[in-house]
């Protein structure tokens, strides 16, 4: 067996976010497991404002990096020094997110197995009331020289492995921290674990085919290695189907989170893939719809519509299941404190059961007036809609740094989306159109946009004026 290499990483950097901040010095220790076999150590010029804080905190300042090497001029010995090695460092999603992000920006992937020695540590060393790199050193009692520099602290973390791996129950543990927790024997006969390294660390759908090329299953991740991963290290009833049936994996990256989204959506749907469980009903058959009675209260109601009925009534959500339609009113009951007979999920033409218990103010007894009651009620009607009232285009990141997906949602339904280069987006949104691939939308593909937008402040609404609006 070839023997195993660790490239010990340290970042120091203007930030704690990979998307927003830079690195501003690299350390790197080529390490055996028991010695150290070489180093690297560059501070690195940013291109953008050192904070005082960070200075305070390593000692760099804005003097000391602005004649350092800018990320690219050091990116090929940073690849040629960690090839083949496992990628370590002490809470590896951090500077691993860092490297990659720097890479990101100059169009290279930069992939590697790799391991954290936080997770290492709490295995190792059970019960510590931290595991920080100063902590451990303190609990190991050794000098550690330099602490926030970024080759000090990587050799600190590489004397930290070389402790741990001393014993042999810990590199069992490491062994199956670097294979993502899964058991070999577990992977489909097709695939190894060399295989799942080269899955890319990216956001978009993969599909999972069986021998004969169909699809058994198709889902969505921010990281695509990290969930096909997570499936073969499960050991549910689904995670059994995958080892017995998966052949191979392909994958489509999407960039945009909501993209993944919205193609999952529509591909489980058009392939039916027999893994796959969510997503698959093509109907909507029960819906909740509006209405005001005579004294003036807006009414809710789940219930189960055909097509001629469907015309009749004022339908602001679709649901595939009756049990899904009543939860979400029941929790939009509750959130905007209305009647739940006026919701029409209690029977009776008394007061409710929730007014007597103080959770209703007493619009089925008369005891609220109209107004106040259906100022709730209109807010619980918008947030339950499911059809949108103007047109516009969502932008969110692309695939690339210099990219931007857009998705269009037209005539109240999703429409479809596409992808641009960011300096052609002019202010001019109808140009967006030609970008556009059409997709159907649905009452699922609407909600999966509104909870998006709500939660992602990042996206971006640009909405298509019509002429007459000017």
């Amino acid at each position: 067996m070839k023997p195993k290499r660790y490239a010990i990483v340290d970042l120091e950097t203007t930030g704690g976010r990979a998307s927003r901040n830079r690195v501003i010095e690299v350390g790197i220790v080529l390490h055996d497991g028991q010695q150290v076999l070489d180093t690297f150590n560059s501070l690195v010029n940013p291109e953008c404002y050192v904070p005082y804080g960070i200075t305070q905190l390593t000692g760099i300042t804005q003097e000391m990096v602005q004649d350092a090497p800018k990320f690219y001029e050091i990116a090929k010995q940073i690849v040629e020094m960690t090839e083949g090695a496992i990628f370590v460092a002490h809470n590896v999603r951090f500077d691993y997110s860092f490297l990659r992000e720097e890479f990101k920006r100059l169009g290279y992937t930069y992939t590697r197995k790799n391991l954290c020695t936080v997770r290492l540590s709490r295995k190792a060393f059970p019960g510590l009331p931290s595991y920080s790199l100063g902590n451990l050193i303190r609990f190991m009692d050794w000098k550690a020289d330099n602490r926030h520099r970024a080759l000090d602290d990587a050799l600190a973390a590489a004397e930290l492995l070389r402790r741990i791996l001393a014993k042999e129950e810990n590199q069992q543990e490491a062994q199956q921290m670097v294979n993502l927790g899964i058991k070999e024997a577990l992977l489909p006969k097709n695939l190894d674990l060399d295989k799942l390294h080269a899955l890319p660390e990216e956001c978009g759908v993969y599909y999972m085919h069986n021998q004969q090329g169909e699809v058994v299953y198709v889902g969505k991740s921010i990281n695509i290695k990290k969930r096909i991963a997570e499936h073969f290290a499960d050991k549910t009833e689904k995670a059994r189907r995958m080892q017995q049936h998966v052949h191979d994996i392909t994958y489509e990256i999407t960039g945009s989170e909501l993209v993944a989204l919205l193609l999952e959506s529509h591909e489980i749907k058009r392939l039916r893939p027999p893994i796959n469980r969510a997503q698959r009903v093509r109907r909507f058959p029960y819906v909740i719809h509006t209405y005001t009675d005579e004294q003036g209260y807006i009414h809710f109601e789940a219930t189960q519509v055909d097509a001629k009925r469907r015309k009749q009534l004022q339908v602001i959500s679709e649901y595939p299941k009756q049990g899904h339609a009543r939860g979400h009113l029941n929790r939009i009951r509750e959130r905007y404190e209305l009647c739940a007979r006026l919701c029409h999920l209690q029977s009776g033409s008394s007061a409710c059961f929730h007014y007597h218990i103080k959770q209703c103010y007493g619009a089925c007894a008369g005891k609220e007036e109209v107004d106040a009651y259906n100022e709730r009620a209109q807010a619980a009607k918008e947030r339950l809609s499911t059809v949108f009232e103007e047109n516009f285009f969502l932008i969110d990141c692309g695939r690339r740094p210099e990219e931007r997906a857009v998705v269009l949602v037209e005539d109240g339904s999703y429409r479809g989306f596409g992808y641009v280069e960011a300096e052609d987006i002019n202010g001019h949104p109808e140009q967006l159109r030609d970008v556009i691939k059409p997709y159907p939308g649905n009452p699922e593909t609407t909600r999966l946009i509104q909870r998006y937008e709500s939660k992602n402040q990042q996206v971006k609404r640009v909405v298509i004026r019509s002429v007459v609006e000017g």
